[in-house]
């Protein structure tokens, strides 16, 4: 089991650039897939970003293409999301989660998930 912990949330003007970190305070990610997700109130939770530990394989959002990219810190056991060019529509509250297996998109298999970190982009 991994327990996640997210950093790195904040506020930024419209353009600017965020980076998120999660990393695992108990278990590594060695044989996990970690995903991004984002909930604005009111609104279901959506996928952003994922990461296959053991493939290496990626899978993003047609929202936040070209502009996130996900990626692994090794030394760090990490898994940074850099959010760049980012816009209003981008703010939401983001979670980071971790599931075994293969699949990255789908949110239903992901069993573990942290606490969230609130990033918030001003026009």
């Amino acid at each position: 089991q991994v327990q996640l912990v997210e950093s790195g949330g904040g506020l930024v003007q419209a353009g600017g650039s965020l980076r998120l970190s999660c990393s695992t305070s108990r278990g590594t990610f060695s044989r996990y897939a970690v995903g991004w997700f984002r909930q604005v109130p009111g609104n279901e939770r959506e996928f952003v970003a994922a990461f296959s530990w053991s493939g290496g394989n990626t899978a993003y959002a047609d929202s936040v293409k070209g502009r996130f990219t996900i990626s692994s810190d090794n030394a760090k056991n990490a898994v940074l999301l850099q959010m760049n060019s980012l816009q209003p529509e981008d703010t939401a509250f983001y979670y980071c989660a971790a599931r075994e297996g293969v699949g990255l998109r789908a949110m239903r298999w992901y069993a573990y998930w942290g606490q969230g970190t609130q990033v918030t982009v001003s026009s």
